[in-house]
């Protein structure tokens, strides 16, 4: 029997966190851990009992790396991207150094000029580097 009540209020979820895909979740959880200083969490498993998502708590949020078998990089820039990460630093130079030795990687095409400068994770995805506001 359906319950006929009016609503007194809607309710109200919160993003956990976004979810990232790669060949290897834990690899890129650890490459993004670093990044920002933070640790990777407890795997979560699969049916079959093999860990394949790893959070990395930032903060109030929570992001997931998640191994995907069949998971292809984005032919950035021919392909738009659905979603990337965005990270600020004091020192972006100092920080895309650091990047470029965890294994990110720095394409020709940098379309941010003096505003953030692109770099691809470990999988292949881009993510952007600028320098923290205030």
């Amino acid at each position: 029997m359906a319950d006929n009540t009016p609503r007194t209020t809607t309710p109200r979820g919160r993003i956990g966190g976004p979810a990232l895909w790669a060949p290897d979740g834990r690899k890129l959880a650890e490459f993004y851990a670093a990044a920002v200083g933070a640790e990777v969490g407890q795997g979560y498993a699969d049916e079959s009992g093999v860990e394949v998502a790893f959070p990395v708590p930032v903060g109030d949020t929570t992001y997931f790396f998640c191994t995907a078998k069949t998971f292809r990089a984005p032919d950035w820039p021919a392909e738009e991207l659905p979603f990337h990460l965005d990270l600020s630093f004091d020192d972006p130079a100092a920080a895309e150094a650091y990047l470029l030795e965890l294994g990110a990687t720095k394409p020709d095409f940098q379309p941010g000029g003096e505003h953030w400068t692109v770099l691809l994770d470990p999988a292949g995805q881009p993510f952007c580097i600028s320098r923290s506001a205030g």
